[in-house]
């Protein structure tokens, strides 16, 4: 790490900076001279000879290779590529400088370089958003009974278990981490096509040496080059869209639990025993940093998600414009993604939970998020509406004198008198305020999404 953020937003293990791209670069580069040797059209060595001046290049990344040498070259030519085969071509036997970047035209080398940083970005953004399923897996397990209150539009609804909770969160990181390996095996393609899309430099020889370029890199052979249709570099960015928004819903629900007054969770300490979350003003503090590093790095994903979007029109054969536009935000969205995978590892995996303050909570709620479960005791004697009415104004006034539920329903004459009337009596009120026999398919929804996870985590095959 070499920025002052990078501890924040550059966490994921795959690197997406200059150098990285560099290193694509010079990768694609190499992989063509070899493809060009193995059709016939380089002499023998020359693929070599372009490959051991690469690798030494990416070795030193400085001299001509430096970075900011080619960003002053970009300037003249609108992009780092002719700068870098100059460079390239200087740094190979004579015989073999007529090989670097033959047939191929910048846009080439640049977009196959952002799909070699997208599989490993994508991969290693794959790899922790299934290890921190693996950690909701765990608390979903480990707390499947654990009651707690249900709150819908930020208020107290009806009682939920943490379980079920964190089933949600495994859910959410399964299926993104689905759309993550999908996108990333299937739609990375080589692109290689030359001035215009025709290969026209190469004759009849262009598709044989782009299958050859796809092989030597381990992408995908496209059905024809792919310079204006830039469906492949919208559909990375739509699964870290997905995944930035798996991760955004837990660490948010994190950030909500860990409030001083609410409490129920809070993140287990850093790595090494260093003590993490506190503030450079208040010693007490122990601020949830995984959860906020999360909300840092997603917040930032739909603005380049939809500079993407936009820049996705591409006129005639080449783009003026929209091409450029593409280079910085596909970076750094890589980099935010993975970023927030990688803390969600930690967040998940380090969650400690405190069943006694979910209970705790839940109990101070006085029996109000029970009022569905009564209504529906009295509604065969009154009638759905007038259940349903009774209710509402013994919670209005349960609400109002600072009592409870069923203090009211039953203290109350002119509420009591119902339930006498409705033939209800107070054991049947306490059974149907005990928050354990209102969870509905809690249970059954936690263990359907746990199975879903194991089936997802087996082997192939």
């Amino acid at each position: 790490m070499t920025g002052v953020f990078d501890g924040v937003f550059g966490r994921g293990a795959a690197a997406t900076d200059g150098h990285a791209w560099l290193r694509a670069m010079l990768d694609t580069e190499a992989a063509l001279a070899r493809a060009l040797e193995r059709a016939g059209l380089a002499p023998a060595g020359a693929g070599a000879a372009v490959t051991a001046a690469a690798v030494s290049a990416e070795a030193s990344a400085g001299g001509r290779f430096g970075l900011a040498a080619l960003g002053r070259q970009a300037a003249l030519s609108g992009n780092p590529v002719p700068g870098l085969v100059a460079a390239l071509r200087k740094a190979v036997p004579p015989d073999a400088a007529d090989t670097v970047h033959r047939g191929a035209t910048s846009q080439d080398i640049i977009d196959t370089a952002a799909m070699l940083l997208a599989r490993d970005a994508l991969a290693a953004a794959a790899a922790d958003l299934a290890s921190a399923a693996g950690g909701c897996a765990r608390l979903a397990e480990a707390y499947r009974g654990t009651l707690m209150i249900g709150r819908t539009l930020l208020q107290q609804a009806v009682p939920v278990t943490f379980g079920l909770v964190a089933a949600g969160w495994l859910t959410g990181l399964d299926e993104a981490g689905e759309a993550v390996a999908g996108v990333r095996e299937r739609r990375l393609a080589v692109q290689f096509g030359g001035a215009a899309g025709t290969l026209a430099s190469l004759g009849a020889d262009g598709p044989a040496v782009a299958r050859l370029l796809a092989e030597e890199l381990g992408l995908a052979l496209p059905v024809l080059p792919w310079h204006t249709d830039r469906t492949r570099i919208v559909e990375v960015a739509a699964a870290c869209a997905v995944a930035a928004a798996a991760l955004a819903k837990i660490a948010r629900d994190v950030t909500l639990l860990a409030q001083s007054e609410v409490g129920e969770v809070r993140e287990g300490g850093g790595s090494g025993g260093e003590r993490r979350g506190g503030s450079s003003a208040m010693p007490h503090k122990q601020n949830p940093v995984a959860a906020v590093a999360i909300l840092g790095c997603t917040r930032r994903v739909p603005g380049l998600v939809a500079t993407l979007a936009a820049a996705a029109e591409h006129e005639y054969q080449r783009a003026a414009g929209a091409w450029h536009a593409e280079w910085e935000p596909f970076a750094d969205l890589l980099r935010v993604t993975g970023s927030a995978a990688s803390w969600a590892v930690d967040l998940t995996g380090g969650l400690v939970v405190d069943p006694a303050r979910m209970r705790a909570n839940l109990d101070a709620a006085r029996g109000l998020p029970l009022a569905e479960r009564v209504s529906e005791l009295l509604t065969p004697a009154l009638g759905r509406a007038a259940a349903h009415d009774l209710v509402a104004r013994a919670s209005s006034h349960a609400v109002a004198v600072g009592g409870t539920l069923r203090d009211t329903l039953l203290g109350v004459p002119d509420l009591a008198g119902w339930i006498d009337g409705a033939g209800i009596t107070s054991a049947q009120i306490d059974a149907a305020l005990d928050p354990a026999g209102y969870l509905g398919s809690a249970g059954a929804f936690t263990d359907a999404a746990l199975a879903a996870h194991a089936r997802r985590s087996l082997p192939a095959g």
